[in-house]
């Protein structure tokens, strides 16, 4: 079925670009010293969050469009799954997010380090979300 194709395509993406932040673009950004750590960060943050936001509500829509279709429930868990990064983020990332983004990039601070690496710890359930959904869209695809 095209429509779960596209939601896995999609959902594997996401899944991508968040393995991506974590092991390639997190570690690069700690080897900064603190000034350059949060001027990398807060621009890097806007742009990825803006990407990550609509491949997630495509791939849920592509998802939902694929349950109400077949009715296979590995469709529906596939796209519970690969928009649950945004209550996550809502809920759990914003404090920190709001912090960082809220300090000057050109003071000394250090407890932006601290944040940062928190906010990487927290990436990582981004990560776990993107995946679980990427295999239930697979798992979908295999069912009769």
């Amino acid at each position: 079925m095209l429509v779960g194709l596209l939601a896995l395509a999609v959902a594997a993406a996401f899944t991508g670009a968040a393995v991506y932040v974590s092991v390639a673009e997190q570690p690069a950004r700690l080897g900064l010293d603190d000034q350059a750590l949060l001027r990398e960060w807060q621009p890097s943050y806007k742009r990825g969050a803006a990407m990550q936001a609509s491949i997630a509500m495509v791939a849920c829509i592509l998802g939902l469009i694929a349950w109400w279709l077949t009715g296979a429930l590995a469709y529906l868990a596939g796209a519970l799954f690969i928009i649950l990064p945004w209550p996550w983020t809502l809920l759990a990332m914003m404090p920190t997010n709001r912090m960082l983004e809220a300090m000057d990039a050109e003071a000394a601070n250090s407890q932006a380090r601290s944040l940062i690496v928190r906010w990487g710890e927290m990436h990582l359930v981004r990560v776990a979300l993107g995946g679980l959904a990427t295999i239930a869209f697979l798992w979908a695809l295999r069912l009769p």
